[in-house]
This record gives C-alpha cells, sequence and structure tokens, in this order.
C-alpha cells in the first residue's frame, strides 16, 4: 500500500526527471493564482475583499500569455522574462485595478537570478524592480505609497535574492562534490602510484640479493666442475662456498619476503637489512669467488641513516657483481666509502678489459655495467637499480669506462635522506659516460 509520503517522493522524482512537465504544471498553478487574485479589489481601510469584481477579458489574456511563458522559463529565462514584464506593465498601464499579472514576473526573475551570476541577478534586479514599481505608482489610481505599489517592489526584490541565495547553494554543493570527486581520484592516484614505487622496490631488493649471490653460486660451481677429479679439496671448498653463497641468498630472501608479510604474520622475521657493518663479509665473498677485492677506505662512523647505509651496501655489492660477471680474467676491483661534509661517496673501481660483450662501447651493450639500461637485448637492470636507490635518496651516480681501461661507479649520498619524490637523474647520473 502506497503512503502519502512516499507518493510525494516519488511525484517530485518523476517532476525532476521531467522539467518541462514540472515548468507546465507550475505555469498551471501560477495562472490560477492571478485568475483568483484578480477576482480581489484592494478596497481602503480594511484589506482586499473578494467577489466585488470581475477581470477583464484583456487582463484574462496577459495572465494566460504570461502563465504560458513560463513553461519555457528553464530554456529562455531572459526572455521569458522579457516576455513577462512587458505584459504586467501593460497590465499596470492599461487597466485599473491592475490584475496581479505580476506574480508571472517574480517567478521569472527567480529563475534568472538561479541560473545567471551575481552581478547579472543585480542589474536584472534592479531593472526589473525599477520599471514594474515606476509603472505601478504612476499609472495606477492609488497613492504611490500604497501597499500594493510597494509590494512590487517586495515581491521582485525577494525573487532576486531567493534565486541568488539557491544559486550560491547549488554552487557549494557542486564545489563540495567535486572537490570529493577529486579527493577520491587522487587517493586513487596516489595508491596506484604507492603500489608501482613498493613493486619496483620489491623488485629492485629481490634483484640486489639474487643476482649477487646466483652469480657467486655459478663462478664457485663452475671452479667446482673444473677441478673436480684432479683437485677434489678445492672442489670441496668450492662447494662449500657455494653453500654458504645459497644459504646467504636463502636468509635474504627471506627476510625480504618476510617484511612483506608483516601485516597478516606478526611473526615473520625481521632481521636488520644488510649495511656497511657487514662490508668486510660481502667483500670476503667475492674474494673466495676469485675477486681480488681491496678495500682503500671504510668510514663507517655512527649517524649514517639505515636507508642510506642500506643504498651505499647494494651499490657497493652491485658494482663488485658487475665486476665479477664483465670485468673478465685477471681484474682487481677497489671499494672505497669515504664521508665528505654531509654527504657520503661511494667509489668502486676495476681494471678488467673484459669481453667484447661485456664492455662499454661495443655493438652489443649486453652487460649492467656497459649500458645499465635494461635493453631487450639482454642488458640487465642493475645500474638503473643503483640508480633509482641514489636518486630516490637524492643523490647522484656516474658510471662508465676508466680512461686507460675499466670501469668506475662512483655514488654520492646525502647522509640526511631525502624523504619526498625521487627527481630524474640529472647529467651527472648518467651511465655509461667516460670520466
Amino acid at each position: 500500500m502506497t503512503t502519502l509520503p512516499s507518493g510525494f517522493a516519488r511525484a517530485r522524482r518523476w517532476l525532476r526527471d521531467h522539467p518541462l512537465a514540472f515548468d507546465a504544471t507550475l505555469a498551471f498553478c501560477v495562472l490560477i493564482a492571478m485568475i483568483c487574485g484578480s477576482f480581489a479589489d484592494p478596497g481602503k481601510g480594511h484589506g482586499p475583499t473578494f467577489g466585488t469584481r470581475t477581470p477583464e477579458a484583456f487582463s484574462v489574456l496577459l495572465m494566460v500569455l504570461a502563465a504560458s511563458a513560463l513553461v519555457l522559463r528553464r530554456r529562455h529565462p531572459m526572455a521569458v522574462l522579457a516576455v513577462t514584464g512587458v505584459l504586467t506593465a501593460t497590465e499596470y498601464i492599461f487597466m485599473d485595478p491592475p490584475a496581479p499579472v505580476v506574480m508571472s514576473t517574480v517567478i521569472a526573475l527567480y529563475t534568472v537570478a538561479s541560473r545567471t551570476d551575481r552581478p547579472t541577478t543585480w542589474r536584472v534586479g534592479l531593472l526589473t524592480m525599477g520599471i514594474l514599481t515606476v509603472a505601478a505608482m504612476v499609472f495606477g489610481s492609488t497613492p504611490w505609497y500604497s501597499q500594493e505599489n510597494l509590494g512590487v517592489f517586495a515581491w521582485t526584490g525577494m525573487a532576486s535574492a531567493a534565486g541568488d541565495a539557491v544559486r550560491s547553494r547549488r554552487a557549494f554543493v557542486d564545489a563540495i562534490r567535486e572537490r570529493a570527486e577529486r579527493a577520491e581520484r587522487t587517493r586513487d592516484e596516489e595508491a596506484r602510484r604507492r603500489v608501482a614505487e613498493e613493486r619496483l622496490r620489491i623488485a629492485r631488493d629481490l634483484h640486489d640479493v639474487v643476482a649477487h649471490h646466483i652469480a657467486l653460486v655459478n663462478v664457485q660451481a663452475g671452479v667446482a666442475a673444473h677441478v673436480m677429479d684432479k683437485r677434489p679439496d678445492q672442489a670441496k671448498e668450492a662447494l662449500a662456498h657455494v653453500r654458504d653463497a645459497s644459504r646467504s641468498a636463502l636468509n635474504e630472501l627471506r627476510v625480504t619476503v618476510g617484511l612483506l608479510r608483516q601485516s597478516g604474520d606478526p611473526e615473520a622475521p625481521t632481521e636488520p637489512a644488510p649495511g656497511l657493518a657487514v662490508l668486510d663479509e660481502l667483500v670476503d665473498t667475492f674474494r673466495n669467488a676469485g675477486l681480488p677485492v681491496e678495500v682503500a677506505g671504510a668510514d663507517r662512523g655512527p649517524g649514517l641513516p639505515a636507508a642510506v647505509d642500506l643504498a651505499a651496501y647494494r651499490v657497493i655489492q652491485e658494482a663488485l657483481t658487475n665486476v665479477r660477471k664483465h670485468a673478465g680474467a685477471g681484474a682487481k676491483a677497489e671499494v672505497s666509502v669515504v664521508r665528505v661534509g654531509t654527504t657520503a661517496e661511494i667509489t668502486v673501481l676495476d681494471n678488467g678489459r673484459g669481453s667484447a660483450a661485456g664492455r662499454p662501447g661495443t655493438e652489443s651493450g649486453g652487460s649492467d655495467q656497459a649500458g645499465g639500461t635494461g635493453t631487450p637485448d639482454g642488458g640487465g637492470h642493475g645500474l638503473l637499480g643503483m640508480r633509482e636507490r641514489v636518486t630516490a635518496l637524492g643523490g647522484a651516480l656516474t658510471a662508465g669506462p676508466r680512461y686507460g681501461g675499466g670501469f668506475r661507479v662512483h655514488a654520492i649520498l646525502p647522509i640526511e635522506a631525502r624523504t619526498g619524490e625521487p627527481e630524474p637523474p640529472g647529467p651527472a647520473a648518467t651511465t655509461g659516460e667516460r670520466r
């Protein structure tokens, strides 16, 4: 069974969806009100009296025309206001006492005020009030100060004010809705950006862990296979190094995966990330793999932020891994960590020549250290990951061949790690350039 409130709500929704039908209904109601008002005599002293006069045919025609114009008030508000204003002024000039045709002008003026800006409302409203008030005062038989004449001024003024208030509220609601939609879009974009950054960080960490240890495992396994028959003791030692490298890789992978599971698994491992405190252990793994590494300087003083400490460790790890993979036989590496003012400088040098596929300036560009661009033809993501780490902290990284042979990786990290957005690397942060 349909209740009265639900019926009104349904009718309101229908009229909102059919504005022309709503305007036609409003015009009909205004016409009925004007006709009823035309039977009232203003009277003198005791207010209006009904049934003492009958509207003229000319007045009825003007009321019908004015009400009909209101049907188009949404499509042509200014034109409708002009038509109803002219009809109202005509009624005041030729009829006495006049019929309330001004009702249609009040509705038209409200429509204009609710659909235009405030300056237009002021201009149009004052012009309409002035013309109709003057016409009522000059051509009417009642004194100029009568309540009927002042009522014209009051009703047109209230129509302008009400329309302007409705327009302001509608603009306010639209602004709130637009801000809410923009905030929702911003939240979605921020969420997507954070997801992309997290995926990049995970990929970079996994690359650093896996590439380093798998390279060492590959080298030691090759050594073991080569000397297995002739020198079993050396083969056992190489296999022990393989076991140690595999264990280290599994431990670091466990830490990385554990960090990803912390929100759902409070028992996930939370071991500290590697840093310069374990630089000697990192260097020993490369020495055991047959790469002579000299630590020329290792500033491990207190106060190095965790993010900078991890970035410095990963830069050294990736640079030494590339030396071991691409520098060729007989290569040596040198590592230096120096604190200069408010920055930490990390330098990794090697004197290797490498193969044609692994050194800068060749056609293949197939090594991380040579190109660092992650090209599809075999290039990796090592230098790209190093550059992303460094620039994310506000530092700079250069990597390129040395004069006379070898390769150089140089990173400058600010001790005060930046927390803002990573900036694109400048000219000094490019890779593959000659120093």
